[in-house]
């Protein structure tokens, strides 16, 4: 089946034809959604979706680029929220390409996210943008006081962050980026990931895959994901599908499997 683990179906260009969006998903063989909460001030819309939809889980979290907002964020903020449509902590993570918060806020806001995780058992969606150094370090300094499970999300980052989480245990997801022309280096490190903890996600409405790059991304177009992972791996798309599948409930555990 195809498993679209990141949506963001919350996000305001959904807010017209939210519904036609999901339609179009399932129609196009996505049987299972997970959509991501991005702030807590949100996170009711995101419940609303997950619990109204059978086919689609939601995380609690706080992105990095909104950290600043909630310096005073406790485990419990997070804990108390988890019920049985929530299925993740995060995305969390550190950001210090636009920088949007401080990078001490993000720092903070994350090894939260990372404990609430460690407690709730439920992996931590993990975001890392140019921040490689101070992930790993930070992901191995946190893991040494107690396993967690953890998701690269959207995975853009170099080789040696690759293979320090990896050595975590972590699994990490593909997006459309890696369909893009100039993403040569994105395709490298996925060719090397560990093959049974690889997930596919769209990150929509972001990053729409080629041959769909400048529109709106909807989960819809999750097959052009998993081709092009099949064409990195030389896996042939039945296998990644099969592949990714395996990997998805590996991780989301308390998603059942159809």
């Amino acid at each position: 089946m195809l498993i679209d683990s990141h949506v963001n179906l919350h996000a305001t260009q959904f807010a017209n034809d939210r519904e036609d969006v999901i339609a179009r998903a399932r129609a196009a063989g996505v049987r299972i959604m997970v959509t991501i909460c991005d702030r807590i001030d949100r996170f009711a819309a995101v419940r609303e979706i997950a619990e109204t939809h059978g086919d689609i889980w939601c995380s609690i979290g706080v992105h990095p680029h909104e950290s600043k907002d909630f310096l005073t964020l406790f485990v419990n903020d997070l804990t108390d929220r988890i019920s049985a449509r929530v299925v993740a902590i995060g995305e969390s993570g550190l950001d210090f390409f636009y920088d949007h918060s401080p990078r001490e806020a993000q720092v903070q806001v994350f090894r939260t996210h990372i404990h609430s995780s460690r407690e709730s058992g439920l992996p931590l969606i993990v975001h890392a943008r140019d921040a490689d150094t101070q992930m790993a370090e930070i992901l191995e300094e946190e893991h040494a006081q107690g396993p967690f499970k953890l998701l690269m999300h959207c995975y853009t980052s170099g080789p040696e962050l690759a293979r320090r989480a990896a050595a975590l245990g972590a699994w990490f997801s593909v997006s459309g980026i890696a369909t893009f022309k100039t993403a040569e280096a994105v395709r490298a490190v996925i060719h090397d990931l560990p093959a049974e903890r690889i997930l596919v996600e769209t990150d929509c409405p972001y990053l729409a895959p080629v041959p769909m790059r400048g529109r709106r991304n909807e989960p819809a177009y999750l097959s052009y994901v998993l081709a092009k992972l099949a064409e990195i791996r030389g896996w042939d798309v039945a296998d990644a599908e099969a592949r990714t599948e395996d990997a998805f409930f590996a991780l989301f555990d308390r998603i059942p499997r159809p």
